[in-house]
């Protein structure tokens, strides 16, 4: 019996049927959640990760919250695929500080001349060539997909505030106050980011579809969005705490 029956089979019965009857919900987030992610991230580690949360969501579900169990246990279960993502980040230590070195720039060139800063200039305060500056978006883009949800974009990060550990008033309006912090600097970027931004998180595409509705590769798709995210960083960063 490997460990994932183990616990199942201390819990009470009527846990295991809730986890037996939404076992399905768990491959479908899986599903859906792997075509946003790089080939490294496999089906099974997240259908693993995410059986925890289910278990975890059967085990600490109160319906008097007002909730079905479906919505707050697909939060759980996405929370702790995400969780297992995070903890076995297959973003290199490089990646991450070119990043930040990339949103340095982005910070120094905007506040400079008052506007957007262009691709070329971002290449060249970088001292690199454009197809350089590229190439670091595309290694940062899958690692940005990830952190920029950790933000807390949609409706599933306010709803993830239903747990067992539900925080105060306080920290409810400073989540609040983020959501509308991103959602005033989103409506600032440049328009083609503005777009890839509303069809990845709003409609739900990948960066295939997008690639189709814009008629631009996958590749660049992939590099306007990690170009999207690190403008953001470097516009709000030091409210957010992502600067260090």
């Amino acid at each position: 019996m490997n460990g994932l029956a183990m616990y199942a089979a201390t819990q009470p019965t009527s846990h295991n049927e809730m986890v037996e009857r939404h076992a399905s919900l768990v491959k479908r987030i899986a599903c859906h959640l792997i075509n946003r992610l790089p080939a490294s991230v496999q089906l099974e580690d997240l259908v693993q990760a995410g059986m925890m949360g289910l278990l975890e969501a059967a085990r600490n579900y109160d319906e008097t919250q007002g909730a079905s169990f479906e919505t707050y246990a697909g939060i759980r279960i996405r929370g702790s695929m995400l969780d297992e993502i995070r903890k076995n980040d297959w973003a290199p230590r490089s990646v991450h500080r070119k990043a930040r070195m990339v949103a340095e720039a982005v910070r120094e060139i905007e506040n400079d001349v008052g506007r957007d800063a262009r691709d070329t200039e971002i290449a060249e305060t970088l001292e690199m060539s454009l197809p350089e500056y590229y190439k670091i978006l595309q290694d940062n883009s899958y690692h940005k997909v990830l952190s920029f949800e950790d933000l807390g974009i949609g409706d599933e990060s306010i709803l993830e505030t239903m747990s067992d550990n539900t925080p105060g008033i306080l920290d409810g309006l400073q989540r609040e106050d983020m959501q509308r912090l991103l959602s005033g600097a989103i409506a600032t970027l440049p328009e083609r980011e503005r777009l890839v931004m509303a069809l990845y998180y709003d409609e739900e595409l990948n960066l295939r579809e997008i690639g189709a509705v814009m008629g631009v590769s996958e590749s660049r798709v992939s590099q306007i969005h990690s170009q999207a995210v690190i403008r953001l960083q470097a516009r709000l960063g030091h409210r957010l705490g992502t600067d260090n």
